[in-house]
């Protein structure tokens, strides 16, 4: 089983976002894939609740308790678990970071985003897993380049797959579905099936 968890340290990066449609695109990819909702507001999970379908299986469970999920994840057979972890929680998230075999970090195109990013980068010097930046929600009449500047000079590895600020993201949440599900041959079903396709390679 392969454990990708996604971290940050600041509200509002699109972890969650970003968790549940990756683990959609690992089931249409034709993996099994689960889905480990560590945050206590619980976004996944009610996404999860408003969906037609048990794929991908979404656990909702305290950092505490990640270790025997994984365990139950793993003796399952799962093929992928997307770990999504709370903002403001160094605990959570250093848990979420040993038991990943990758870890990637969503970050939105501003400076405060990527002031923020460095509580999160010093917490993954700590485990030294391997791991890559997003840069996420990036306006659509806007471009990343200074971002990806900024960026440039930590090291940590810079995801070369973008994700734009799309309308697709908000309304195929409130349906209970990915952005693959709601329009498969939307701009954002392609980013997010790039990204898994990126992961499947890295991880």
């Amino acid at each position: 089983m392969q454990t990708i968890a996604l971290l940050s340290n600041k509200g509002g990066a699109g972890k969650t976002t970003v968790a549940i449609n990756l683990a959609v695109a690992a089931s249409i990819a034709g993996y099994s894939s689960v889905l480990v909702d560590t945050d206590p507001q619980s976004s996944s999970s009610q996404w999860a609740d408003s969906r037609e379908t048990d794929e991908p299986v979404v656990v909702s469970t305290q950092p505490s308790r990640l270790e025997k999920v994984l365990e139950t994840a793993n003796k399952a057979e799962a093929d992928y678990c997307f770990i999504d972890t709370a903002p403001h929680s160094e605990t959570g998230a250093l848990k979420a970071a040993r038991a990943a075999d990758f870890c990637l970090i969503p970050i939105r195109p501003t400076i405060l985003d990527i002031r923020a990013v460095g509580l999160t980068l010093e917490m993954l010097e700590l485990v030294r897993k391997p791991s890559a930046l997003v840069i996420n929600a990036i306006p659509t009449k806007g471009l990343s380049i200074d971002a990806e500047n900024a960026l440039s000079e930590v090291n940590v590895e810079l995801c070369p797959i973008k994700l734009w600020q799309r309308v697709a993201y908000m309304h195929s949440l409130t349906g209970g579905l990915g952005v693959m599900e709601y329009e498969k041959t939307g701009k954002a079903a392609n980013e997010i099936n790039r990204l898994f396709q990126w992961l499947n390679i890295h991880v």
